[in-house]
């Protein structure tokens, strides 16, 4: 694996890149949304939460060592749109899995479907993953169906596994090798 960046990653309408300290304000419009953090596993961000958040999302600017990870800003037209993150699964570098969030004012234009692949393209043929899996509400039908289109298997509906906001919740993890790319 080279130790080069690969970012920014550009897309035929997208730029992906590494966040920044003026990402706070565009990143607390959408995660600060209830209907957006919904389906994630945390509150609504408050300003305080956000720049902790976004603290650590500036440190994880590539995968180089198990554990590591590389979060993005999905911007259209110099907006940010979105953001990805892929991170290391287990203790080795072999295994990833994939998130994302969008601001509801750009979804339905195939923003996440782009960014998600050019995501799962670093993946494999950059960083030389094996393998990346998709864990997601299952009551987030949009995402399941991002996963779908961009070629990830479902793999499992785990029910009741997950204590969120107060409930028990089912999960999907999906996933995708890099021998499914190719067939």
């Amino acid at each position: 694996m080279t130790t080069d960046s690969p970012l920014p990653v550009t897309t035929g309408r997208l730029v992906l890149r590494a966040h920044r300290a003026e990402d706070l304000e565009p990143l607390l419009s959408y995660y600060a949304d209830p209907e957006v953090a919904r389906y994630l596993l945390e509150e609504p961000w408050t300003p305080d939460v956000a720049e902790a958040q976004l603290a650590k999302r500036l440190a994880r600017t590539r995968i180089d060592e198990p554990g590591s990870a590389l979060a993005l800003i999905v911007e259209h037209d110099g907006q940010v749109v979105g953001d990805v993150s892929l991170w290391t699964t287990g203790d080795t570098m072999s295994r990833g899995e994939i998130g994302w969030v969008f601001h509801p004012d750009h979804t339905g234009q195939g923003f996440a479907t782009e960014a998600v692949r050019a995501v799962l393209g670093l993946a494999f043929d950059f960083y030389r993953m094996h393998r990346v899996v998709a864990q997601l509400d299952a009551r987030n039908d949009a995402s399941a169906r991002l996963c779908e289109r961009v070629g990830m298997r479902r793999e499992g509906h785990l029910r009741q596994d997950w204590w969120s906001k107060g409930e028990w919740t089912d999960t999907l993890v999906y996933g995708v090798l890099k021998g499914d790319r190719a067939a």
